[in-house]
Order: structure tokens, then sequence, then C-alpha cells
């Protein structure tokens, strides 16, 4: 009986990690979208990896050494997103951190934020996912943002 058990365990868990794999990647190609759709100024793009009315924060720590967290407008960002400009908004990511527990889904990842090839800032983007019919899709996002502090990979520096 024992030898079953192990055999099963052996036959299914390359199986399930397979599926884990294949998950995360669906689940990245999603965030992926994020920073493209802002690249190339693609509201329409941008709306589609996001469910109807996602919540969107910041974390940071003001001035005064206070941390602090504000509410975002996920109807602004859309819009800043869609307005034609010649600057492109450069977000590379890197430490890409995955975990799926059923139709939900957490994604943490470093990053640094260029407009055109001038720094702005960096920090770490979280994004909350639920699986749906139509695929994953964000409906909570919150960032840390800080000018200082900021080790960023060489390969993704403009």
């Amino acid at each position: 009986m024992k030898k079953l058990l192990l055999f099963i365990l052996i036959c299914t868990v390359p199986a399930i990690s397979s599926a884990q794999s294949d998950e995360k990647e669906t689940i990245m190609k999603v965030i992926n979208q994020v920073f493209e759709a802002m690249r190339t100024r693609d509201s329409t793009l941008l709306k589609q990896c996001f469910t109807e009315a996602p919540n969107t924060f910041t974390a940071f720590i003001n001035q005064e050494g206070e941390s602090k967290l504000s509410i975002g407008d996920f109807s602004r960002f859309v819009n800043a997103v869609g307005q034609p400009k010649e600057q492109v908004w450069n977000e590379p990511i890197w430490n890409e951190k995955v975990e799926i527990d059923g139709n939900l889904a957490s994604v943490w990842v470093d990053y640094a934020f260029y407009v055109d090839d001038q720094f702005s800032h960096c920090g770490v983007d979280a994004f909350h996912l639920i699986k749906r019919d139509d695929g994953w899709k964000i409906f909570h996002l919150v960032d840390t943002r800080r000018k200082t502090g900021c080790e960023v990979p060489d390969e993704f520096k403009p």
C-alpha cells in the first residue's frame, strides 16, 4: 500500500507542478500586459487586465518620515495612460513572485519607473488577481515608491 501511494505521489507531483507553472506564466502575461499598455499608451489593453472597479493604492514615506497610504483613482490612471504623449513610460520589473490558491493569485515584483530614459522612482508592485471565465484579472494593486535605495539591475536600465 505504501509503495502504491508513493507511486501515485511521484506520478502526480510533476503534473501539479507543471500546471502551477503554466498558471504562473498565464498570470505573468497579464502583469506584463499592464506594462506594455503603459509603454504603448494603450488604455484599452490596460483595462482588459483589470476587473471593473479595481482598488489601487500607493504606500510611501512622506517628507516628515511618516508612513502613508494614498488611495488611487483607477479611471485617472487609465486616462493618463491613454493620453497621447511623446514620452514613453517604461516600468521594467524583476524578482517576480507568484502565489496561487484556486482562483486567487498574488504577484509581487520589484520595479523601476522611467519617463523616456529618465529615472523617476522605484519600488514594489503587489497585485491580487482573481480567475474568472475570461481569465485572470487584477482587482487590487498597491505599489511603493521611493527615489533612493533603488538597486536596479543593469539589464533593466535604459
